[in-house]
């Protein structure tokens, strides 16, 4: 497992005392660092999506030097660092990942395109080829069996808050096998 080489330090003082906290990206690689607080960060030091837990579906972008998250409100934030990896040319033979049914576009600029979307229980998406790289932010406990063109299929359990960063070039179709899924999905550009 990676270490992270940075740590933010925040200090609060209310009657005399002080209080740190120490805080440590869940990802951080080449394409971005994300953040899972409670409270607010430091300005940022790249643009960033702001995927706050309690509002589903929505997300904010953020520019360089803004301030990310919220006092008490538990907020995901993913800085966008400057590292532009162009997208694949989809020659799989299968659709594009995304647009999709069931999701909604919330946002794209030169950077990012961000996605709110839904799984429905026994309704499998069309297999599908990811041209680009994606951090996902799971909105609820999600159940996915992921099925490569070949049959061959796995069982990946999320929970409320999981965040993972994949990598371009994957094929797949997705089936929600239980209960429901939902998940907030930044598409790098």
């Amino acid at each position: 497992m990676k270490k992270f080489a940075f740590t933010f330090l925040f200090v609060f003082a209310s009657n005399f005392s002080a209080i740190a906290i120490a805080a440590e990206p869940i990802i951080d690689n080449e394409r971005v660092t994300v953040w899972d607080t409670t409270m607010p960060l430091p300005p940022a030091q790249h643009d960033f999506i702001s995927v706050p837990l309690s509002h589903k579906g929505t997300a904010v972008f953020g520019h360089r030097g803004d301030i990310s998250g919220e006092a008490d409100a538990r907020t995901i934030v993913i800085e966008l660092k400057e590292h532009a990896v162009p997208p694949l040319a989809n020659t799989s033979g299968y659709l594009d990942a995304y647009d999709r049914p069931h999701i909604v576009k919330l946002l794209e600029n030169d950077k990012v395109i961000v996605w709110s979307y839904r799984w429905n229980l026994g309704e499998p998406t069309p297999m599908h080829f990811h041209s680009k790289d994606v951090v996902i932010v799971y909105e609820e406990d999600t159940a996915l069996k992921s099925t490569m063109p070949d049959g061959n299929n796995v069982l990946n359990e999320y929970k409320f808050a999981d965040t993972r960063f994949n990598r371009r070039n994957r094929t797949h179709a997705e089936l929600l096998v239980r209960d429901t899924g939902s998940a907030m999905i930044t598409e790098l550009k």
